[in-house]
């Protein structure tokens, strides 16, 4: 056998063995796309069934889509000859360096996903948070929107409010409103209880079961404070709040019961 003969053997058999690598990794491409789409729905389907956050089941299944297409790729690229272990090592110190400069935001996203988990919150809670306070508009992977009292937007990093206590005022059933009522030290205690109790009980958004108390507080300078305690909804809690102060306010005027202002008696002794 010629040279040339012992040539056009060797390249046969190079293409040969390059053809069926390169059917191969196109196999191993394709499947590997119908089998990440495959467990990308199982995933999405399982995490529906379990009530994850719809914001956390779509990011999460997609990152699962790419994470395994890339490994797909890896595996086709290897099955062609390429040498992959210098292109992982390149990958991973990419996203080494990704993952310092963006640490801030890794954290903030880190605490969205743990929130839409462990949900402390729902959007539509009235919370305390983050250093400051307001209704829960929405619930984003990085960032928590909330609307405070006087319709301010305030934008939360997820990290801030995950690293701090957080105050659901939403998540029982019933809240109670603390109202404080000074009175004379003159005026009869069970008087003046019995008015803000009859007083309570004709407003209907206060409820029986807690019943509402009024106890003594504090035996202060100029008043007896009393401590107006009645229980209600959450969402009714400020309306509540308000008008009882002013209802009971006016009954006790009404009652002839004296809210006293601050005063000081002044005694002079004169000297010879």
């Amino acid at each position: 056998m010629t040279n040339l003969e012992q040539l056009i053997v060797t390249l046969s058999t190079l293409l040969a063995q390059f053809g069926l690598n390169l059917l191969a990794a196109i196999a191993i491409f394709f499947i590997g796309c119908w089998a990440a789409k495959l467990v990308q729905r199982f995933f999405k389907t399982l995490m529906v069934r379990q009530g994850i956050d719809q914001t956390l089941v779509s990011f999460t299944s997609t990152v699962l889509y790419y994470g395994i297409l890339a490994f797909v790729a890896i595996a086709a690229l290897n099955r062609l000859g390429v040498q992959t272990a210098s292109f992982i090592a390149v990958v991973g110190a990419a996203g080494l360096a990704v993952g310092l400069a963006l640490q801030g935001s890794l954290e903030n996203f880190a605490a969205g996903v743990i929130m839409l988990i462990f949900r402390p919150f729902r959007v539509g809670d009235y919370i305390e948070g983050g250093g400051t306070e307001g209704t829960v508009e929405s619930i984003n992977l990085f960032t928590t929107h909330l609307v405070t009292l006087d319709n301010r937007a305030v934008v939360v990093p997820n990290g801030k409010i995950n690293s701090d206590n957080i105050i659901n005022f939403s998540a029982k059933d019933y809240r109670r409103v603390d109202v404080v009522v000074g009175v004379s030290y003159s005026d009869d205690l069970d008087k003046a209880r019995r008015v803000i109790l009859d007083e309570l009980a004709q407003d209907r958004r206060i409820l029986a079961d807690p019943p509402p108390k009024v106890v003594v507080l504090e035996l202060a300078d100029s008043s007896v404070n009393l401590g107006v305690r009645p229980w209600v909804h959450p969402a009714q809690y400020w309306d509540v709040y308000f008008d009882t102060s002013e209802r009971v306010k006016k009954r006790l005027d009404a009652e002839g019961i004296t809210i006293p202002f601050p005063q000081r008696d002044v005694h002079f002794f004169p000297q010879n």
